[in-house]
């Protein structure tokens, strides 16, 4: 059997907040480390029926990048809930408020 892994290092601060998020996969075409200033992972727990969640990002993510980087994960998911299930009205619902979203955040950049 094929086996895959996804690594993340976190070094953290006396305070344990996150200074700087490393990652690496076999399967990245490079194989290099990367760094990242967000990461967020989501664990179906099917024994007990609910979502375990990692949601981490760096002292130095901005907030506009951070608010940008939610949207583009609700818009991944909507095109994975279409992939895996074949719901378009979900996917559909879910773009419709990406849309909502990226407007908010234009006109929330122009005014700054």
């Amino acid at each position: 059997m094929k086996k895959s892994e996804i690594n993340f290092t976190v070094e953290l601060d006396n305070d344990n907040i996150p200074e700087k998020i490393t990652w690496n996969a076999t399967e990245k075409p490079d194989g290099n480390l990367s760094e990242t200033k967000s990461i967020t992972v989501s664990l179906w727990d099917h024994e007990q029926m609910n979502t375990m969640r990692i949601d981490l990002w760096t002292k130095e993510m901005p907030v506009d990048q951070m608010k940008r980087f939610y949207v583009d994960c609700l818009g991944g998911m909507a095109q994975t809930i279409l992939n895996s299930t074949g719901d378009e009205f979900m996917s559909n619902q879910m773009n419709d408020l990406c849309e909502k979203l990226a407007e908010y955040l234009r006109k929330e950049a122009e005014g700054q």
